[in-house]
C-alpha cells in the first residue's frame, strides 16, 4: 500500500515537470534574447597561407649614390658591386658609356707599365706616336687600323710586327719603336684607347679601315682605296 502511494507520487511529479517544459517552450523569448535555434555554432577560423610580402624599401636605401651597372640599379646597402676589372691587357668587364670620352675615362689602366702585354704596348705606342694630338675618335681609328691589319692575311699576325713593318708607320726607325712618356696623360689615354679597340667596345667611323695618311700628303695608293672618313688631320681608307 505504501509502495503504490510512492509510485503515484513519482508519476505526478513527472507530469508536472513535463508541463513546465512545454510551457517554457511555447513562451515568447524575452526582449533582446536570441532563440537557441538562431545561435550560430562557433567554427574554427580558416587560415590561408600567403607568401610574405617584402617591406617596401625606405627612401634612404634607394636614394643617393645607388650603384648602377649594366642597366641594373643595385641597393648599395644590400648588394656588393662586381670586383674591379683587371689591368688593361686582360679582358675587362663590360662597360657602358654614352660617349667615347666617357668610355676612355672609365677604362681601368694598370699602375705598373710592366703589366701591359707586349702587343698591347705596341698598339698603345702606335696610338701615342701617330695620333696623340688628334681627337680621341682619330686615335681610336689609328688603333683599329693596326688591329684590322693583324687580322688580315696581307699583314703579320701581331700588332708589334704590323707596326714594325718597313715604311708603314713614320715613328718607327729601323724597326725600332721609341719609348713613350709613360707618366703622361697622353700615354694613359693611348693605353685606354688601345684596350677599347682591342675589345671592340666602340665603333668609330673608320672601324674597318686598313690604311690612313695625314691630310697634308697625297700618296699615290690613296686613289686605289675606298675613303671611309676624315677625322681631323687623318684620312682613313679600306
Amino acid at each position: 500500500m505504501q509502495f503504490s502511494s510512492f509510485r503515484g507520487a513519482v508519476a505526478a511529479a513527472a507530469m508536472m515537470l513535463a508541463s513546465l517544459v512545454a510551457t517554457a517552450a511555447n513562451a515568447a523569448p524575452a526582449q533582446g534574447a536570441i532563440p537557441l535555434s538562431q545561435v550560430a555554432t562557433p567554427q574554427a577560423p580558416v587560415v590561408v597561407a600567403t607568401a610574405a610580402t617584402p617591406a617596401p624599401a625606405t627612401p634612404a636605401a634607394t636614394s643617393g649614390s645607388a650603384w648602377i651597372a649594366q642597366g641594373t640599379m643595385l641597393d648599395p646597402a644590400t648588394q656588393t658591386p662586381a670586383a674591379p676589372a683587371t689591368p688593361a691587357n686582360a679582358a675587362t668587364a663590360p662597360i657602358h658609356a654614352d660617349s667615347l670620352i666617357q668610355l676612355v675615362g672609365d677604362m681601368p689602366i694598370p699602375v705598373d707599365a710592366a703589366e701591359l702585354a707586349p702587343d698591347m704596348r705596341c698598339l698603345a705606342q702606335a696610338v701615342y706616336f701617330e695620333s696623340r694630338g688628334e681627337p680621341i675618335e682619330g686615335q681610336l681609328a689609328v688603333a683599329e687600323v693596326v688591329i684590322n691589319r693583324a687580322k688580315s692575311d696581307l699583314y703579320p699576325d701581331s700588332y708589334c710586327d704590323v707596326i714594325r713593318q718597313p715604311a708603314q708607320f713614320s715613328f718607327v726607325r729601323h724597326g725600332r719603336i721609341p719609348a713613350a712618356d709613360e707618366s703622361s696623360d697622353a700615354w694613359q689615354r693611348a693605353v685606354a684607347i688601345a684596350e677599347i679597340a682591342q675589345q671592340n667596345l666602340w665603333q668609330s667611323k673608320a672601324a674597318t679601315a686598313m690604311y690612313f695618311h695625314a691630310t697634308y700628303v697625297n700618296p699615290s695608293w690613296a686613289h686605289q682605296k675606298v675613303e671611309l672618313a676624315q677625322i681631323d688631320t687623318h684620312i682613313f681608307y679600306r
